[in-house]
């Protein structure tokens, strides 16, 4: 039948489909599979008619009961799950709550401190911000002679010298910006990005590494807010960026910044630091920093961020690393060429690229020393704050001619140092007209030896302390043509003390004598006569005033001799009040004192003081200018008398050029103190010599020893200058009077 066969042909087909196309066999209760079985599904019967084929269940047996428990399983599951998500509702939710109020309280709580922070630091500092180029360190202290002659600079607490900004090598401007802050035109004083990055950096490594801190914030640290590194400091520095930024061109910061910033070596700003690493020297027409080049500009900006870590002396490898990071940065931000980034990295890598700038604080060490001590009484500072105190002082001295001094004494003390026991002399020369002191020296060996006889020590003057004496006793009427008897004299003492009997250096008695020629040839009975009319009380009185500030030993009897330990400056000082007429001016060494602007801040009042009148100062000097008054004891080509040839020349008639000088000599005992001080119109002298140790001389007295020095130094100092005789300034009246035998004409008060 043709119904029959249908099915079978349909089947036949399909296999042979099947077998045509290898069907893959997909796993038996996959979806896919499921699927390719509803082709196998056989075709619906039409009704009525029965096929006696076998017939198959639509269901597997149990499979309601199956389903039914599957049901109740899930509705289980379900009842279940609604319960947990109950319960953690109740649970999950308030602790998610508290936790959000909590980030929100802390968020406040930082909002809050953050704006007291601002707050505090804009009080705190607000002030300093408008006033920053005034608080910014200052210039180390600068010392110049009267020549313009740079003596001294006070290192203790670093080198600064402050230019403007048009004076610093663009190359260094440039190198700055690059390496420490390229948005630095631009930013408002800070830089997020970087403070970012920085940040990142030091949680990646685990301590700092790097600041990401402006120009603008390294300024406000190292003038405001200090360098320690805290979080709160940070802040600081950017809360007062934006103001320093909106008050400052970025000119004016960049200049603060490179002028302060310290480049290691006790070198702070770019002078300072050109100086001490390439001995770069400030001249007349261009600084010090002005003078750098790409190379040396490179290595000075890759200092500040590790001025010990890249100091090129201490860590030369580092040093040259951070320059090739430098100069690739200058070249990545379009300051250099690549040529000009090569050749600087080949300079740089040169043995001889370095030049260590020292600095020579020792060329008038005695002289500084004292200068520094009258400028902080003049200032009324301590020392030590004159360091950084922004000072150019201008100083009375002449280098050159002191140097001269100094090898004039080194040469006669040389001379004398075996035969004589002597070591060491002291040499001061002062303009008496101001008060400047032009030469101090404090012994012969300055480079090595501190002790400075001149100020520091008290030396007994011997004889030449008596014209203090002798002008008290011209003041009281006593005329230097006055006789008086150089005899024996004992003179008592009170409470049980022996009674005091002085002598003559040559152990004679010489008769009446005037007083003139008992000065000149410093008879010492004479003169302790004349104290004892005058007093001791007044005739100290008179040396006090005339400039003697402070001595040692008790004053009495013996003080005309020289017993009073004094210092050479305030002797030499006290001498220039006679050659100025009788007007004392302080001695000084600090002329003017300017700050870094050139603004004067202090200068040397010139102010003298009558401390004697015309006449008794010209008498003073009348007697001992007299050079024949003194022929008797020294002969009349001694080194007193100021001629300019020879010692023989003079004594063959020949002296050459004569300049009038008033001086006195002076021996202590035992040959332990050799003084000269004496004066022309120009200046006042005065010279120590001696031994450190104060220990005795071996038969040396005052003309032999220190008058030498005293004749070529002074000499030297007048070359050039007129020859000027001392001016009688009236109010004397020449007298000629009898005293028995003895007939002597002289000056006397009119």
């Amino acid at each position: 039948m043709q119904t029959d066969e249908h099915p079978t042909h349909t089947h036949e087909r399909t296999v042979s489909r099947a077998e045509h196309y290898h069907v893959a066999r997909l796993p038996k209760h996959s979806r896919a599979a499921a699927a390719q079985r509803l082709n196998e599904t056989p075709e619906q019967p039409r009704r009525g008619v029965y096929y006696a084929v076998p017939h198959r269940r639509p269901q597997p047996t149990g499979w309601r009961t199956h389903r039914h428990l599957k049901r109740k399983n899930l509705r289980a599951s379900n009842l279940r799950y609604a319960a947990i998500d109950r319960l953690s509702t109740k649970w999950t939710m308030l602790p998610m709550a508290f936790s959000t109020m909590i980030v929100v309280l802390i968020s406040a709580t930082i909002l809050v401190s953050l704006t007291a922070v601002i707050n505090a630091t804009q009080q705190r500092y607000g002030q300093q911000v408008t006033t920053l180029q005034d608080i910014l360190p200052k210039d180390s202290l600068k010392m110049y002679d009267a020549h313009g002659t740079m003596i001294y600079q006070m290192l203790s607490q670093g080198l600064q010298t402050t230019v403007p900004l048009e004076h610093i090598s663009p190359y260094l401007q440039k190198a700055e910006i690059a390496i420490e802050d390229h948005t630095f035109m631009t930013n408002p004083g800070y830089d997020i990005t970087g403070i970012v990055r920085a940040a990142l950096s030091d949680m990646s490594s685990g301590h700092i590494v790097a600041g990401g801190s402006t120009i603008t914030q390294q300024l406000i640290k190292n003038a405001i807010v200090g360098n320690q590194d805290t979080v709160a400091r940070k802040l600081q520095e950017i809360v007062l960026a934006p103001a320093i930024t909106r008050y400052y061109t970025k000119q004016q910061i960049l200049a603060m910044y490179l002028n302060t910033t310290y480049y290691g070596e006790q070198a702070y700003g770019a002078d300072a630091a050109a100086f001490t690493y390439f001995n770069l020297q400030d001249t007349p027409t261009a600084t010090a920093a002005s003078q750098l080049d790409i190379a040396q500009a490179a290595m000075l900006a890759g200092i500040p961020s590790a001025p010990i870590g890249r100091d090129p002396f201490l860590h030369p490898h580092a040093a040259f690393l951070r320059i090739q990071d430098v100069l690739s940065q200058m070249y990545l931000q379009n300051y250099i060429t690549h040529q000009q980034e090569l050749t600087a990295v080949q300079e740089a890598s040169q043995p001889n690229f370095l030049h260590h700038g020292i600095i020579n604080n020792g060329l008038a060490p005695h002289f500084v020393s004292y200068a520094l001590g009258e400028l902080a009484q003049e200032l009324h500072v301590k020392p030590d704050e004159l360091a950084r105190a922004g000072l150019v002082v201008s100083t009375t001295l002449d280098l050159p001619l002191q140097n001269q001094v100094l090898k004039i004494a080194q040469q006669h003390i040389a001379a004398l140092a075996q035969t004589h026991h002597m070591s060491n002399a002291a040499e001061v020369l002062i303009d008496f007209h101001n008060g400047d002191i032009r030469v101090l020296l404090g012994n012969i060996s300055p480079a090595t030896d501190d002790f400075n006889v001149a100020t520091q020590g008290y030396r007994q003057p011997g004889s030449s302390f008596k014209p203090f004496i002798y002008a008290t006793a011209f003041g009281q009427g006593i005329s230097p043509g006055t006789v008086v008897d150089d005899a024996p004299l004992v003179v008592p003492l009170c409470c049980g003390l022996p009674p005091y009997i002085p002598n003559n250096y040559d152990l004679r008695y010489h008769g009446f004598v005037t007083y003139r020629y008992a000065l000149q040839n410093s008879f010492n009975i004479p003169a302790v006569k004349l104290l004892m009319q005058t007093g001791v009380d007044a005739s100290l009185h008179t040396a006090q005033t005339m400039g003697i500030t402070s001595y040692q030993g008790t004053p009495n009897y013996t003080m005309v001799l020289g017993s009073l330990g004094v210092h050479l400056l305030d002797e030499t000082s006290a001498y220039g009040a006679f050659a100025n007429g009788g007007v004392h001016v302080p001695p000084h060494t600090v002329d003017s004192v300017r700050d870094i602007t050139g603004h004067v801040i202090f200068r040397f009042p010139v102010q003298g003081q009558r401390v004697l009148s015309k006449q008794v100062a010209y008498m003073i000097t009348d007697v001992l200018s007299d050079n024949n008054a003194r022929t008797y004891e020294f002969g009349k080509c001694s080194s007193l008398y100021l001629y300019n040839n020879t010692q023989t020349q003079c004594y063959q008639g020949n002296p050459g050029l004569v300049r009038p000088a008033a001086v006195k000599t002076g021996t202590s005992n035992n040959f332990r103190d050799n003084w000269t001080v004496g004066y022309t119109s120009d200046y006042v002298m005065g010279v120590w010599a001696g031994n450190n140790d104060n220990s005795a001389m071996v038969n040396i007295t005052g003309v032999d020893g220190a008058a030498p020095i005293w004749h070529d130094s002074l000499l030297l100092a007048e070359q050039g200058r007129p020859v000027t005789a001392f001016a009688n300034p009236g109010g004397l009246v020449k007298r000629t009077i009898s005293y028995g035998s003895v007939v002597t004409t002289d000056w006397y008060l009119h």
